[in-house]
């Protein structure tokens, strides 16, 4: 018998779609059920306290649960199925005109003292063809704000074209391995305080970034994955080519 997917839902308002084109980000509200935020955590920790550690989830010890782990849709199932929720493939669904797929997917722990990422555009980084991509950032605690490390979005600035990026200048606030945007003066950017089971849609080309950790016990976990409309193919990075479908 033939397999027949459903078809999207359609979670945006077109007031909300309209948002999305002009300021190049929307926050869909309470998206997700607390369950599935603390289901998805507890999950997530129980992989990195297995002894041995999975190898596709090993990292240095002391760095345990400092920032993220990379790509966990592509070899755990739970990550997978939080990877095509409903309600993101039917809003990916709206603001793309048709299917999404997945390439890529983060889990954030950022434990307390963990830096931020500065200023950057998702593009820079993974560039696909045409530019379609889009990233779903759920926020798994019970507050996502600027003590703790929250994104910060710099609205409209998906309109102005990939731009350059240099070297992190303060490596105090910001992971100094990746690079930050420059030639527009990013001081602009508006915090997006969240809560637990929010999510937040951002084009490629949206000037976005976090800062440091500065809670005292609190974590700001979140799991962010980035999607491509489904004719569009990712460029350069063999690592990323694999796309993963919304619907099955």
């Amino acid at each position: 018998m033939e397999r027949i997917s459903a078809p999207p839902l359609t979670p945006l308002s077109p007031q909300q779609i309209d948002f999305f084109r002009e300021q190049g980000y929307i926050l869909v509200k309470k998206g997700c059920s607390d369950d599935l935020m603390n289901a998805f955590n507890d999950h997530i920790r129980d992989i990195r306290n297995q002894d041995p550690m999975p190898k596709w989830a090993a990292v240095d010890p002391s760095k345990k649960f400092s920032v993220r782990l990379f790509n966990p849709h592509q070899q755990d199932s739970f990550s997978r199925q939080m990877m095509k929720l409903p309600v993101i493939r039917g809003a990916l669904a709206q603001l793309m005109g048709q299917e999404a797929v997945c390439v890529q997917s983060m889990y954030f722990y950022k434990e307390p003292g963990s830096p931020g990422q500065a200023s950057h555009q998702d593009y820079y980084y993974i560039k696909d063809d045409p530019m379609t991509m889009i990233a779903a950032w759920i926020a798994m605690e019970e507050s996502v704000d600027e003590e703790n490390g929250c994104l910060w979005v710099m609205p409209a600035t998906h309109k102005l074209g990939l731009l350059p990026h240099g070297a992190v200048k303060n490596k105090e606030e910001h992971e100094p391995d990746t690079d930050e945007t420059e030639g527009v003066d990013t001081s602009r950017q508006i915090p997006v305080v969240m809560e637990k089971g929010d999510i937040l849609f951002f084009s490629e080309l949206l000037i976005h970034s976090s800062t440091k950790n500065r809670s005292n016990n609190r974590w700001r976990r979140s799991y962010v994955c980035h999607y491509i409309r489904d004719d569009s193919h990712v460029l350069h990075r063999e690592d990323l080519r694999q796309k993963y479908p919304l619907y099955d």
